[in-house]
Formats: structure tokens, sequence, C-alpha cells
């Protein structure tokens, strides 16, 4: 719906005045969030689904619940499926007085006089949560796979290829755009998914979408339709849709089902148009306990003391989209307490935690990591997440924190635990520094764990036996298991994911190799003699327990 039509209708009644809501636009801009969830926060409305009574209130008409509701398949028949998806149309009864339907935006005159056409019969209002209508609309019509059919079959009919790249960025806004990529995010987010790419070639486009780490392909749209896929989450985003020559960043939140999920969008320019990708942070879909993150009982133990400490650096280091926020922040829930100031500082802030102060970064204005963490240190804290430690200015001030009585978490991009301490080292910072203030080091990978309902054992061949470093007489009465592939994990084997740890004590045996200078492979060397259990050796556990293949494990160690 529009915003601009919902502030009006806010203030005519009375609910709030024009300064209030330029503060609303201005929220509702910087943050990203719907305009429904600033209301709630501002405290006009009580929680955001209080503003569809005051739409009917507007409007003259009444509300409706639809939870339970199912049209029969004569009143489904007034109103075809692509009709019904390209307006957001539900049809809830038909009598003398006209067709009575619900609408996604009841605030556009425009949709109830295109049903009118479309139907020959007059159309009727009634108001009810768009994000249930949407969910009917699925239930009643048929799949999301439908859906999107019916709409790519309406944009193809009148609809040349050749004339229409020339005019796809006024298509941009149309209904069934519109339609077509909210089907599009609406199934990838379904499926589980943690990226979505927009991937334009010379003679195809492609959207593919990653689940528990691979990716998977839909059916593509027409080649000719990239431009006006591309331009309308560009609109979605807030970006300049005239800019197609450097990458921008942007930022969707929306509502799924009953969810609303952020999503980053970053847009990349590319021979044959923008390449476009999303990642979703769909914080329902995250677990932030950490007895859930699957790590061994001295990993656990290790970090809950760690997180307890009064001062020091903990480090997390793995690659991207290996959960190291995820795990950061669920050691930093271990102590969200009253007592405790907590503060954050993020690129960008993935989760909303209750208690935390959390401060997102924006280079454009200067607001760097490094400028927020010496912020952080007049803010009288107790523990500071970071979000990652970039250059050797955030490093020094990091240990400047956490040698003023500070703990600090953050995390690294290296390839093991070791070689976060090198890479500290390399970026400039002094190694009796790094000694005196690092506790501890974490790297971790995320591997897809096997379904469970088509588990079954297998007996891997010498060869694949060979290359995780054991042979069959080393074995005993071990099992190992693979998936089958079924419904239930769309034919993959695979259902869910979980992490791989490798845990760096920085005792004193090792304070005194990073004072030395030593390599990383000097410093594993010694930390494997004092009893670290390596990436590849937890993975071992994994496989012997039965929660992964020898394939995924020998992929990511």
């Amino acid at each position: 719906m529009d915003n601009s039509q919902l502030i009006d209708i806010f203030i005519n009644r009375g609910l709030i005045d024009q300064y209030l809501a330029e503060d609303i636009i201005s929220e509702v801009e910087g943050s990203g969030k719907e305009l429904s969830e600033i209301l709630a926060d501002f405290e006009v409305i009580q929680t955001k689904e209080d503003i569809w009574p005051i739409i009917a209130n507007e409007l003259s008409v009444g509300m409706v619940d639809i939870s339970n509701f199912t049209p029969a398949k004569g009143l489904l028949d007034l109103i075809p499926a692509s009709t019904a998806r390209m307006n957001g149309a539900l049809p809830i009864k038909f009598d003398e007085q006209g067709l009575t339907v619900c609408l996604t935006n009841p605030l556009n005159p425009q949709t109830v006089e295109d049903l009118r056409f479309a139907t020959g019969r007059e159309i009727q209002l009634a108001i009810a949560p768009d994000h249930l209508i949407e969910k009917k609309i699925n239930e009643v019509y048929g799949g999301t796979q439908h859906a999107m059919d019916d709409i790519l079959g309406q944009l193809q009919l009148g609809f040349d290829a050749a004339d229409g790249k020339n005019n796809m960025e006024s298509e941009a806004n149309s209904a069934p755009i519109i339609r077509y990529v909210d089907l599009v995010l609406f199934q990838a987010i379904n499926e589980g998914a943690s990226d979505i790419h927009f991937e334009p070639f010379e003679s195809d486009f492609k959207i593919r979408y990653r689940v528990d780490g691979a990716l998977y392909e839909m059916a593509p749209p027409p080649a000719h339709l990239s431009l006006a896929i591309l331009s309308r989450i560009k609109v979605m985003s807030n970006m300049n849709i005239a800019e197609k020559r450097v990458p921008q960043d942007g930022r969707i939140v929306k509502q799924v089902g009953d969810k609303q999920v952020d999503m980053r969008v970053s847009t990349l320019p590319t021979q044959h148009g923008e390449s476009i990708v999303l990642r979703v942070l769909d914080r329902s879909n995250i677990n932030l306990d950490l007895e859930m993150l699957g790590m061994p009982a001295n990993v656990f133990n290790y970090i809950n003391e760690t997180v307890r400490m009064p001062n020091g650096i903990f480090i997390c280091t793995g690659p991207t989209g290996a959960g190291k926020t995820t795990t950061l922040y669920a050691a930093l829930r271990e102590i969200n307490t009253v007592d405790s100031k907590l503060l954050t500082a993020e690129d960008p802030v993935e989760y909303d935690v209750d208690g935390i102060v959390q401060v997102p970064v924006d280079e454009g204005i200067g607001l760097t990591f490094s400028r927020i963490l010496r912020a952080f240190l007049r803010q009288d804290p107790d523990r500071i997440l970071v979000g990652e430690i970039r250059d050797v200015e955030t490093a020094q001030i990091a240990i400047q924190a956490s040698l003023t009585g500070h703990l600090v978490l953050s995390t690294l991009h290296t390839n093991d635990a070791p070689g976060a301490v090198t890479r500290l080292i390399d970026m400039g910072t002094e190694p009796f520094l790094v000694a005196a203030s690092l506790e501890g080091v974490l790297a971790q990978r995320l591997l897809r764990t096997i379904c469970k309902n088509c588990k079954t054992p297998y007996e891997p061949n010498d060869s694949v036996l060979s290359q995780l470093g054991i042979s069959a007489h080393e074995l005993g009465d071990k099992e190992f298991y693979t998936g089958k592939g079924c419904d239930v994990c769309d034919k993959t084997g695979y259902k869910g994911r979980r992490g791989l740890f490798e845990l760096l004590n920085v005792t004193d045996p090792i304070r005194e190799l990073i004072t030395e200078r030593a390599p990383s492979v000097v410093i594993k060397q010694k930390a494997i003699e004092l009893g670290m259990q390596t990436l590849r050796e937890d993975g071992l556990r994994n496989i012997y327990e039965g929660t992964t293949t020898i394939e995924e494990v020998l992929k990511y160690t």
C-alpha cells in the first residue's frame, strides 16, 4: 500500500499530527521497516494489525475473518486465478449487491475498477490483513508454481519481446511484474533460502536461491523480462533505478505470510545487465540458543566460560555464511542480563535483540567499525561485539578495549583458528598485544545434515576413506549414512545444517609462540599437541554420529 495514503488517513482521523507524521516517514525510510510496524513502535497503534480496522472505518466497509474461510468453487470461478493473483483479490461472497472481495491493497481505487471490468460485476469491498489474503489466494488457487505460470502467461499476452525491452522500466511497477517478483521471493523464502540470485546472461535470465548452502535454480522467466524484474527489485529496495553502471546496496523489509523478512540487496553491473543478490535475514528461522548449535561439549563449556570473563578478545572465524554472527549472538544471549551493558557494531545489524544496544555501520557518512568502537569505550560497556575486524585501526582499538577491562567479541575471515592470530599480526598489530589480549579463536563451517526421513546406511569405498585419512581396518563397527532423497528433502538427501568447530584456546605456550611471531602452522601443531580438535576431526565426529556424509566433510574441511 501507498504509505502516503495511510499517513493521510491517520492525520485526517486525528491520530497523528503533521510533525509526528514527518518523524514516522523519516523512520520508515531510515529503518526499512513497514509503516504499520513503525506506527506500533511510535505507540500510535498497539500492534501492526491495528491498521486494518482503521482502514475499514475510513472506507466504511466491514472487517472479515478469513483465517478459516475457504471460498466455494462457484465463487472462485467468478475471478480467474491470474486476475486474483495480479490484483491481490480474494472473493468472499456473491449476492444481489455484487461480488464482495478482500484486496491486499484496498486503498487503490484502480484495482476495484480493473476487477469490475474483468468480472463484469459490481465490486464490494471487505477488509482483512494483506498477509492473510496472500496466503489464502495461494491456498485456494493453487501453489506458488501455478501462480508463477499464470503471471508469466499474462505477461506474455500482447507483449512483444523486441518492443518490450525498451519499455521494461515502465513495466517495473505494473501489476504482473509486481506479483511475479513477490511470488519468487515468497517461494524462495518458504523453501528456507538464505540468498536469492537474479542473474542476466546473453540469451537467458536465471533465478537461483541457496538453501542449506547449496544453490537451486527456479524455472526461469523469459530473458526479455529481466530488465523489468531487476528494476522492480531496485524500486523495492529504494535504489536509483536509472543507475546501472556502479554497484548499489539497498534493503527490503517484506511481510511473507505471517512473518516479516529483512533482505539486504546488492547490485553488480555485468556484461549483460545487473546481477542482483538478496541476502535473506529471516529472524524467525534463526536459532540463537547456544545449546542448539551442535557444539562438542568442550567447545560449548569454553564459550560459556569465556563470555563471562571480565576482559579479553574472543574471535569467531570462517568464510562468509559460516554462521559466525549467529554463534556470537547465541553467546551474547547467555549473558544478556539486566546487570550487563552489551553493545554491538554491525554491517548490517542482522538480529534485533532486546537488551542489546546495536549500531549499524554506515561508511558513507564515516561511521566505520573503528569510529563506533572508539565511541563505545565512552558508553560504559561490559561486553562489545564488533561485526568484523577489517583493519589495523579496528584491531588496535579492540585490543585497547580488552586491556582496559572489556570483553570484545568479533569475527575474522580465515581458514582455521590459528590463522586468525597471524591475520591480526599481518594487519600490523604488535604480537605482544595480540598475545596479551586474545583469549580464544573458534573456527567454524556449516555443512548439510542428512535428511532423517530418507537416511540409510551405506559402505564407502576405500578411495573415499583414504581421502579422509582413514583405512577400512580402523573403522571397527562404525556405520556410515547417506540420504536416498525423498519429497521431504526435495530429492537432495539433505535437510538442515549444523556446525563444525575448531577451538584454539590461547594458553601460555600459545602466547609464547604468538610473541615470537611463529607461523600459523607451528601454532596449529602446538595447539593440536595441547588437545585442539581440528575441523576435519570434528567432521569425523559428525560422520560417526550419523548426522552428515563423508562428501560434506570433504567439501568443507
